[in-house]
């Protein structure tokens, strides 16, 4: 009875996400009255406001993560978790600037991704496509991530009546299928839903756990600091050396790469205008209070589920929902959890869509023959941009299957590619920020300081050398990709460049107070198509 009822009220919200995707697309194509397009897919025709983008990007940083990862991190180590909090907020503060310099960098040029942006910047559509490559390798881990978190949920949710392997599967199926169809405008809706739930059942979670189990936060905390202090200090319990350089590092390679993060990117380019970016870094950063919850949560879950091991401390927090409450409010908070995972899984699967249909297939004549019209990605589904947005929606369906395939017979070679998502990643940060604001970055310099600190990452990560003299091994392979990009800058050749400075770099004046480019509408084609 208590699986029914949980599998049930799981399955009619499941139902409502699907039907707010169709209706966001339903009621943006009766506005326009023709097909959509790339643009309108993959950055929701660049006209979503404040609170949409408020809760997009939220439910990009929020995600299975936060339910099953910071409260297992708060369950096995403690205080080296809330380097979650800090380097989000120092990334939302960056935010506030580097949102509304590449909105309008790629507003300008008929842009929508950061391979679009490296493309046209660098006047090479082949460095795209191997920045679409790069990025590949980085985000897959975490689609697998999120089938994973969300298909630990729904088994447990159903208290074991759904299998593992078919919560999975259904986590794929539920998304996948979410994603083709409503693209970023419907990722956005269904937002407001998942927060809604998220801060509804992490609200009554903070006030109820202690309460039940501990009779209030006084005796909860008493206890956690008389029997567990090694959590409440660095490096934390058996973290493996995570002390207060690693902290500092950490937080500071991750608020870096977290701003040109290709979801981060897809969330500024579905902006109306700069401003509503603006006011967006000034509300995150209170969403973030809701992370302390799991994260004390799981050391409350020290006292009531004692000896989690592995994998199973992930679900500390979700064994005292099961523990403690009727079926329905287990689904509610089953709910929240799965709607965290599909809304950021369903903005990875749309960007790996959008860079490879765009930069990649979608930069190959053939592939495009006969498509006519413009070439700017904004067209119906006739141009050039309706057809990038066909390769696109075909490349989710097949990075979501094979991050699944993944799960079922490889889980860990996923799970290993993730140890450099943030800090491979973090090395296209030269190349993408410091290319829009300092012109004198060439294309010789840029490649090879992403080539260099890349392989340094993979050497340090892969051979068990992160944290590196007690630093992130991001932090170093970032030093060692600015030192390489200015060397060979200032001692390598010059390529010839005779387009203007607007043309080429990020200016101040693109992007005013009002949120309108002062030099007119996008221009199109791009350089990259």
């Amino acid at each position: 009875m208590n699986a029914a009822v949980a599998t049930s009220v799981f399955g009619a919200f499941m139902v409502l996400t699907v039907v707010l995707g169709l209706l966001a697309v339903r009621r943006k194509g009766t506005e326009k009255g023709r097909p959509a397009g790339l643009s309108e897919w993959s950055v929701g025709g660049r006209s979503l406001g404040t609170v949409f983008i408020w809760v997009l990007m939220a439910g990009e940083s929020y995600t299975s993560f936060s339910y099953l990862g910071a409260a297992g991190w708060g369950y096995n180590s403690g205080a080296p978790v809330l380097y979650v909090l800090a380097y989000m907020s120092c990334g939302y503060a960056l935010g506030y600037v580097v949102g509304p310099m590449l909105w309008a960098y790629a507003r300008r040029h008929g842009l929508v991704g950061i391979t679009d942006m490296i493309a046209h910047r660098y006047r090479a559509p082949w460095l795209g496509a191997a920045v679409a490559l790069l990025a590949t390798v980085c985000l897959l881990p975490y689609i697998q991530l999120q089938i994973t978190g969300m298909g630990v949920v729904v088994s447990t949710i159903s208290y074991g009546a759904i299998s593992i392997n078919w919560a999975y599967f259904l986590s794929f199926a539920v998304t996948t299928g979410f994603v083709v169809i409503s693209g970023l405008r419907g990722s956005a809706w269904v937002s407001v839903l998942k927060d809604v739930l998220v801060i509804g059942t992490l609200g009554f979670l903070a006030v109820y756990v202690p309460l039940h189990y501990f009779d209030g936060y006084g005796p909860f905390l008493d206890r956690l600091v008389a029997e567990k202090p090694q959590w409440l200090t660095f490096p934390g319990h058996d973290s493996g050396g995570l002390g207060q350089l690693w902290f500092v590092t950490t937080t500071l390679v991750n608020s870096l790469t977290v701003v040109i993060f290709p979801t981060t990117v897809a969330g500024y380019l579905g902006a109306r205008n700069a401003e509503a970016l603006r006011r967006n870094a000034l509300f995150l950063p209170f969403y973030n209070v809701l992370l302390f919850v799991p994260m004390l949560l799981g050391m409350a879950a020290l006292f009531v589920v004692p000896g989690l091991t592995g994998a199973d401390s992930n679900l500390a927090l979700f064994k005292m929902v099961v523990d403690s409450l009727p079926a329905w409010a287990v689904g509610l908070v089953g709910v929240a959890a799965a709607l965290s995972s599909i809304v950021p899984m369903a903005v990875f699967m749309l960007v790996i869509g959008t860079m490879w249909g765009r930069s990649v297939l979608g930069a190959i004549p053939r592939l495009n023959k006969g498509a006519a019209g413009a070439a700017s990605g904004d067209g119906g589904g006739g141009t050039v941009g309706g057809r990038q947005k066909l390769w696109s929606q075909l490349v989710v369906v097949v990075a979501g299957a094979l991050a699944l395939l993944l799960t079922y017979t490889a889980p860990d070679t996923l799970v290993r590619l993730s140890l450099i998502s943030y800090e491979g990643m973090a090395q296209l940060v030269p190349m993408l920020l410091l290319g829009l604001v300092w012109r004198r970055l060439t294309l010789h310099a840029a490649v090879s300081g992403l080539v260099a600190g890349f392989t340094l990452v993979c050497v340090l990560v892969f051979g068990g050398h992160d944290p590196v003299w007690g630093m992130n091994a991001g932090i170093v392979g970032l030093a060692v990709n600015v030192a390489v990009a200015l060397a060979v800058t200032w001692l390598g050749p010059r390529a010839a460049d005779g387009r203007p400075d607007a043309e080429v770099l990020a200016l101040d004046d693109e992007f005013p107070r009002d949120g309108v480019p002062s030099r007119g509408d996008p221009v199109s084609p791009p350089a990259s198509s």
